[in-house]
């Protein structure tokens, strides 16, 4: 989701909600304690330079449970970031507190905004020697030639 998204979304909810995929809701009393620009400029495994931008988004939980973000305070809070920071309209990733410091795409599923686990990929797979993954077939799915087909008795098999 980019920024422009969650800036439309914003003015039509009545909460603001963040959940992880496996259902569990981030506690309503969550702070927003971080919104700004992360900018990555590195080297992949293929010798390619490459350049990422994305909007930084950290989320808290503090032990004021009476502490609920409004829609309208966290587009404030977004207005704010993009008028001091000169935040470009990226992609947005959450970073949120299990475990270690989780870092997660973010969806919408009409209600709530949803973490979407990342992962970790090589973005130079010819380069380095990873083979490409086999294409699997259903044996059902298979047709088979009748000139090449092997008859009863006929000692192919």
């Amino acid at each position: 989701m980019k920024l422009s998204e969650i800036k439309e979304l914003l003015p039509t909810l009545e909460h603001v909600e963040f959940q992880l995929e496996n259902g569990t809701f981030v506690p309503e009393h969550f702070h927003v304690t971080e919104v700004g620009q992360v900018n990555k400029k590195f080297i992949d495994c293929g010798g390619v330079v490459r350049d990422e931008k994305s909007v930084n988004f950290q989320l808290w939980n503090a032990n004021d449970y009476e502490h609920r973000l409004k829609p309208a305070k966290l587009l404030n809070i977004i207005r704010l970031s993009e008028e001091k920071l000169q935040i470009e309209d990226a992609e947005i990733e959450v970073e949120y507190q299990s475990d270690t410091i989780g870092k997660y795409d973010l969806t919408f599923n009409g209600k709530t905004f949803v973490l979407k686990a990342k992962t970790t990929a090589c973005l130079a797979q010819d380069a380095c020697g990873i083979p490409s993954e086999k294409q699997k077939k259903n044996l059902s799915e298979l047709t088979v030639s009748q000139n090449s087909a092997c008859k009863p008795g006929s000692g192919c098999c």
